[in-house]
């Protein structure tokens, strides 16, 4: 399967070009590239309009939650607040009600005034300042043309953002490291200026421009450096975010990283410059003459004909993109290779390790010292059983009489019939696209909020602050709620309630409200009981806390957690992990969350290192597997499987593996031996997801029909939903047989042999349940059309001729299920 190139969701667009300081360490007018002289001074309306526009068009295509645009220059604030203005107005109107823009601007602060500060407030654009430290770090570069020190107006800009009228603005500072300022000194100026976070970033420098050595002959001073500044850091608490050392303690946990200089995650950053042309990583101007330059611009170009460019597809490229030296390190994974442009040598261009690969090692193995055994990542980096599923058919109208309380749009229904006839038609066949499944998700969604809102309301607390929060947040921050909300296990709670189970109590509801709060970032805080020494934060992780309650609050770049023994707390424990795989899709590996037991098997524990890594490898190669024999299944699992819950491994030799009704977007699996049978197990479950979904919205059966009906593959009759889940399962399987066995088609071996007996056996057990179906009696008109649609997709594999060998099998296989049948049933009596 080719790799799809990620959709872009960060923006640096350059609003001006040119600078009113004269930073001798700017990698814009100082190092290789000159491209800046030929930039028009200021970007123009024309352009700015065309740039939202595109990005506009490009996250509609995909369908982007959210994205990132940072206003850069030079200087941004030369190009006057007019202009400002303009260009937040036109990239808010470019967007679709249903994606978030995340607005930044990156200034030296030198003209930022009380004006700007209103102008910021008034259109929601958050402000980072670059400063160096105290004035004697911050002058040694940052100075204006005529020598003199920028120092006092960058301090004036900083206060006025941490006046309360503007704090909310205040979206940190950036140092650029120089080895010869004290680090003691830079940390100490920095954090007296009360930062939401902090980014300290390496003098860009390649081989051919190697960085500054250390006058004392140190042969790792940038990692020395950060080290002195990382144990201050560390021993006042760690009062604000640091994406460096919050990425190497990530990745080395197996997330995600912060930043594009560290760790194996793909880049989703284009630049945009004044003339409207796009540019890859502006760090790159520090390679050669022309590096960044795509030969694109907005009015010829789509950001999807940027995305394939090379430059970029070599920046999403992961562990293969990297040089042989990197791929063979052991702290590959954190490291990752370093910054791109780092890497640059004129006769081997970028295909080798960072220029600071001694020190990103040394600052890894250091940090990843530090961190055995403490807490790790950050939560800003980055959402059974009859009774139940009656519950769930019973909690639109417990949600319809539940008031303003209810946390759902305005106007928008409890449950929409968000399926056209197209879409229908898919999943009567089995299948089911990305815009079909992703229907599906939007109206499980809604279920989750009616059933959340008739658990709440049957409580009898509706006075709760936690309810209260959620409400709020759900108006103010629809996109935090919502992905907490889409979490499969989101639902278990309300599903256990309305089942009338109320041990599980109204915690976990709490819990939902403080992730949202996290995921929001506006400073609420939430009281959240803790129970087993664990405070949990679905979709987050959880934390190690004493029984009691503890209080969570939600920063800009983080939260902070007040346990009932009144310690304090910034991270996690155990953050959930996500793995990424080829085509961009991230699935989460959920082994933290209290109500991840709604599957009819026991979970296993918190993931080892190892057992993560065995994983991560089974899942990437089962994927692609997915891709090659299962493309029209792959597609739709792609939409909608968000989690992947480890389950306790079975009796020898059996797999293990469960979909639960009320875990939409989830699927517990015991990791199998092989990939193959992991890419088998993740379309079988998916087809209960899907067919679940579609329970939820329409009846395919009559509910009062009381018949068990035989499966062939089982010994013991079954409910006809029973039945109908198992047919719709098994259209995945017996294509995944068919497919594998063409595959093998003509060639000898014990493999060839198995895929041609299996498909033989399921093709032919699929085609009589589908017939068993369709003579009970008790469809509906629309089960009947699924009944159709199944036969239709059947049929085509059962004209597939195979070798009389595999019948013979396929049918002694058969005969051995009818003996095991007959023992139960003898058995039974």
């Amino acid at each position: 399967m080719t790799p799809t190139p990620l959709p872009f969701t960060q923006f640096v667009v350059k609003v001006h070009s040119r600078c009113d300081l004269a930073c001798d360490h700017c990698y814009v007018y100082e190092h290789a590239d000159t491209s800046w002289r030929r930039r028009p001074k200021v970007i123009g309306d024309e352009v700015l309009n065309k740039i939202a526009e595109r990005i506009g068009d490009h996250a509609a295509a995909h369908r982007l939650p959210a994205v990132r645009v940072v206003l850069h220059g030079g200087e941004p604030l030369l190009a006057g607040p007019d202009r400002l203005r303009h260009a937040a107005k036109a990239l808010r109107a470019a967007l679709s009600p249903g994606c978030a823009l995340d607005l930044r601007i990156h200034t030296n602060g030198v003209q930022l005034d009380d004006a700007y500060c209103e102008l910021f407030a008034e259109v929601g654009m958050r402000v980072g300042i670059s400063l160096d430290g105290d004035r004697a770090a911050n002058d040694r570069h940052r100075r204006f043309a005529d020598g003199r020190s920028s120092h006092p107006h960058v301090l004036r800009a900083v206060e006025r953002l941490r006046r309360p009228a503007y704090r909310h603005l205040y979206a940190g500072l950036l140092c650029t490291v120089d080895i010869e300022n004290d680090p003691d000194a830079v940390y100490r100026a920095l954090a007296e200026l009360d930062p939401p976070a902090v980014d300290f970033l390496l003098p860009h420098a390649t081989w051919e421009d190697r960085p500054k050595p250390a006058a004392d002959g140190a042969q790792t001073p940038y990692a020395d450096w950060l080290l002195a500044v990382y144990r201050r850091w560390d021993a006042d608490g760690r009062p604000f975010a640091v994406r460096t050392f919050e990425s190497v303690h990530r990745t080395l946990h197996g997330l995600s990283s912060l930043t594009e200089s560290l760790g194996l995650e793909p880049s989703d950053l284009v630049v945009l410059e004044t003339d409207g042309s796009f540019e890859q990583a502006d760090s790159l101007k520090t390679a050669y003459d022309g590096a960044p330059e795509t030969g694109y611009d907005v009015f010829a170009h789509s950001l999807d004909q940027v995305a394939l460019h090379p430059g970029m597809t070599a920046r999403q490229s992961g562990l293969a993109g990297l040089s042989a030296a990197c791929r063979a390190c052991p702290v590959v994974r954190s490291c990752g290779g370093g910054l791109y442009a780092h890497r640059y040598r004129a006769d081997t261009g970028f295909d080798n390790p960072s220029v600071y690969c001694g020190d990103l090692m040394k600052l890894i193995n250091e940090l990843a010292g530090d961190a055995a055994g403490s807490a790790a990542g950050s939560a800003a980096g980055s959402a059974a059983g009859s009774a139940a599923a009656s519950a769930a058919g019973s909690a639109a109208g417990s949600a319809a009489a539940a008031g303003p309380s209810v946390p759902a749009q305005a106007g928008e229904p409890v449950v929409p019939a968000a399926l056209t006839e197209r879409q229908l038609d898919q999943l009567a066949r089995g299948y089911g696209d990305q815009d079909t499944v992703r229907a599906l998700s939007r109206a499980q969604l809604a279920l989750t909020r009616a059933m959340l809102a008739a658990a709440w309301d049957a409580s009898g607390q509706p006075g709760s602050a936690a309810w209260a929060l959620l409400s709020e947040l759900d108006a103010s921050a629809p996109a935090a709620v919502d992905t907490v909300l889409t979490h499969p296990y989101a639902r278990a709670w309300a599903a256990r309630r309305l089942a009338g189970d109320l041990t599980v109590g109204l915690g976990p509801l709490a819990a939902l409200a403080a992730a949202a709060a996290v995921r929001a970032g506006r400073g609420d805080a939430v009281a959240v009981p803790v129970r087993g020494g664990w405070l949990h934060l679905p979709t987050l992780g959880r934390t190690a806390a004493p029984d009691g309650e503890a209080v969570v609050t939600g920063l800009a770049d983080g939260f902070s957690v007040r346990a009932s023994d009144g310690s304090v707390s910034a991270a996690l424990d155990q953050p959930l992990r996500r793995v990424r795989l080829a085509g961009g899709w991230t699935v989460t590996l959920e082994d933290v969350d209290p109500l991840r037991d709604s599957h009819d098997h026991a979970v296993a524990g918190r993931l080892s290192g190892g057992e993560l890594l065995d994983w991560t490898g089974a899942l990437r190669e089962a994927w692609e597997l997915l891709g090659h024999d299962l493309p029209a299944y792959a597609e739709g699992l792609r939409a909608g499987l968000t989690t992947i819950t480890p389950l306790r491994p079975g009796p020898t030799g059996r797999d293990v593996s469960s979909a639960a009704r009320q875990a939409h977007g989830a699927v517990g699996i015991a990791r199998p031996a092989t990939a193959p049978t992991l890419a088998l197990l993740l379309a079988h479950e998916f087809q209960h997801v899907k067919l679940g979904a579609v329970l939820d919205l329409f009846d395919l059966h009559d509910p009062a029909d009381d018949q068990l009906y035989l499966a062939p593959w089982r010994p013991d009759p079954r409910p006809l939903e029973g039945l109908l889940q198992g047919t719709y399962a098994h259209l995945a399987v017996t294509e995944y047989w068919g497919t594998r066995a063409l595959a093998y088609d003509g060639l000898p071996g014990e493999a060839a042999d198995r895929a041609r007996t299996q498909f033989a056996l399921w093709r032919r057990y699929t085609a009589e349940a589908v017939d068993r179906l369709a003579g009970s009696g008790a469809l509906t008109a629309l089960g009947l059309r699924f009944a159709d649609g199944m036969r239709e997709s059947v049929a085509p594999w059962l004209a597939v001729p195979l070798p009389a060998a595999a019948e013979r099998a396929a049918e002694r296989a058969r005969h051995e299920r009818g003996h095991e049948r007959g023992r139960a049933r003898h058995a039974e009596v």
